[in-house]
């Protein structure tokens, strides 16, 4: 097994089953019938997969972009091989029920094989990923026909799926949407209108493919409480989910990125022939609601993506600084003296140490959400999968952005220590930087998300979900204060959180009064919070470690926890304290941003 290139197994076994109780889900109806050694099974079914079909294509798919050959979308070698063994293998449907073809697997663990497809080959399981995504919509929203008609087919991989929002003339403004749908006697509706970066909007590696269009109804009211959800497929389908004459939807270009190549990237044209049919997806006019169900997973996902593309580099170089020979300790002025490895050097280590703090404690949050996504679905009592879902919501927003930075920083760190040769595509970290750049921009840029979070979900239902968050830092706080090595960062992460609770008070009515005043250093609060929730993040890695210590102090779980300990600790030194200035700096409403004018630039 080669895994160990692609992701520590080390960490996942530690986040699975010392972090976030994977075994504990195994009590529940639902994931009754799995055990530790199904778990296991899994994992190592998608390491394999992953190193075997997923790794050997992603530089070829980055160099030899998909191209539109003969009315047909043309794509290098590996790419359906390696999709249809994902299904075949059922990862389509890990966390589906048994009775859909799925192999009812907690999210949890889902989420933990996907790392090894998105660390091997984020290009390529970006196509399985949205058709799992888009499935879940269908099963919500959908009516029983549509169910018949592509349910089955997407969970095994037959159809793919995507979602298409974005218009050329809008951009992230949903509101602004033009595309429209007529409604027909027999219950369907044309559609007719652009879609751009429409990822997965059109390759040969399904029999169909399922687009869900965000359109306007005739009756629509403006902005996004007049936007409805349809599917719409490449090629007719019968109930039966038979596939048959091609739709009026027509590819209008193909986009050429700077990274995350090896994905079609299209430009969609729906009802050129005025004969683009769709069946509409839930209740008119709350089509943006039934999105979002899809977005909040994909958004997941994107900081998933983004902390594998991270880890991936962080691994890279790490492996380089223990190889590469070059230079001297400053005191060492013998040229004769042997050359050290980079690892040796102060600069380096502070470089591999900030990637490890940022990879690794994203990973955590990731898993976090991920297992705040079963207890939402599967716990015992109402309260529990109430408050479960509010955290999620809270989550999310950080869940995407934060690793979307600063797993993106870490890529910039791997290509700063392998130094020009990182900066050359013979070594891969280049393209690890370019493939997560993506991340700050789709489902939901970095703005969005910062007022998303200041703007309503530290707000929404008088203040319940951070309420309920606040309680998980505190039960922290107090876990890490009875452990003398670790009270110190606990009594710094109690100062930083009461501050961020503070400048949610003092925020509130500043937001009723003038919300865009208050709003127009938005991206300061989620920097800030972001940095909170890692902290917390990392001081519960940090608790689990040093119990783990004591407990097992085995040569190797010795260098493991400690490094865990020596992350937290330069998370805590180097970051967490820039917090105080970015929360006071965003209480004065300063509004050097906002009061520039255009003429002055």
């Amino acid at each position: 097994m080669h895994d160990e290139e692609l992701i520590s197994r080390r960490d996942i076994d530690f986040q699975l089953y010392e972090m976030h109780d994977a075994e504990g889900l195994l009590g529940r109806e639902r994931y009754s019938e799995h055990n530790r050694e199904t778990f296991d099974a899994t994992l190592e079914t998608a390491a394999r997969m992953a190193v075997e079909l997923f790794a050997p294509h992603c530089r070829a798919s980055d160099e030899q972009e998909p191209q539109f050959v003969d009315g047909k979308v043309v794509m290098v070698d590996g790419v359906k091989e390696a999709v249809k063994a994902y299904c075949d293998a059922g990862f389509l449907s890990a966390s589906a029920d048994f009775e859909s073809g799925g192999m009812q697997l907690p999210v949890l663990v889902s989420q933990a094989c996907l790392s090894y497809f998105r660390s091997a080959n984020i290009a390529t399981t970006s196509y399985v990923g949205l058709t799992s995504s888009n499935a879940n919509v269908i099963e919500k929203f959908g009516g029983e026909k549509q169910k018949a008609r592509y349910l089955q087919a997407l969970r095994e991989g037959r159809f793919f799926g995507t979602m298409a929002l974005t218009e050329p003339q809008a951009g992230s403004g949903l509101s602004d949407l033009k595309t429209s749908a007529t409604p027909q006697s027999d219950g369907t509706y044309l559609i007719k209108g652009q879609k751009i970066f429409i990822s997965g909007g059109d390759h040969e590696l399904s029999d169909n493919i399922v687009h869900l269009v965000l359109a306007r109804l005739p009756d629509a009211p403006p902005g996004v409480k007049g936007i409805s959800l349809f599917t719409v497929p490449k090629f007719h389908t019968s109930e039966q989910g038979e596939v048959g004459e091609r739709n009026d939807v027509a590819l209008a270009g193909l986009i050429h990125k700077c990274g995350w190549r090896g994905t079609t990237s299209t430009m969609l044209s729906f009802g050129e022939k005025d004969a683009c049919v769709g069946e509409i997806v839930g209740k008119p006019h709350e089509g943006l609601a039934c999105m979002f169900h899809m977005m909040n997973e994909a958004r997941i996902g994107v900081g998933m993506g983004a902390i594998m593309l991270g880890y991936r580099g962080y691994l890279a170089s790490l492996k380089y600084a223990r190889e590469r020979l070059q230079g001297r300790h400053p005191a060492d002025k013998n040229p004769l003296s042997p050359p050290l490895a980079l690892i040796e050097h102060a600069d380096v280590k502070r470089m591999l140490l900030a990637q490890k703090a940022y990879v690794e404690g994203s990973y955590g949050l990731a898993f976090y959400a991920a297992r705040l996504v079963d207890e939402s679905r599967t716990a015992p009592d109402e309260a529990e999968r109430v408050e479960a879902s509010l955290l999620l919501e809270l989550l999310t927003p950080v869940v995407k952005s934060w690793p979307s930075q600063w797993c993106l920083e870490a890529n910039s760190l791997a290509i700063q220590i392998l130094g020009g040769y990182g900066f050359t595509r013979e070594f891969p970290v280049e393209q690890y930087w370019r493939d997560n750049r993506l991340n700050m921009i789709h489902e939901g840029t970095h703005g969005i998300q910062a007022l998303d979070l200041l703007g309503r979900k530290v707000l929404m239902k008088d203040g319940a979900a951070l309420t309920a968050f606040d309680k998980q830092v505190q039960q922290t706080l107090a876990e890490a204060q009875s452990l003398p090595s670790l009270e110190g960062m606990a009594d710094q992460l109690a100062k930083a959180w009461q501050d961020v609770m503070d400048t949610v008070t003092h925020m509130r009515p500043l937001i009723q009064a003038d919300r865009n005043g208050a709003l127009a250093n938005a991206n300061l609060f989620l920097e800030a919070f972001g940095h909170a929730v890692l902290a917390w993040t990392w001081l519960r890695q940090a608790v689990v470690a040093t119990r783990g210590l004591a407990a097992n102090p085995s040569s190797d779980n010795d260098a493991f926890y400690r490094g865990k300990l020596q992350a937290c600790q330069w998370f805590f030194r180097w970051e967490l304290p820039k917090t105080q200035e970015q929360l006071a700096l965003l209480r004065t409403l300063d509004d050097t941003t906002a009061a520039m004018q255009d003429d002055w630039f």
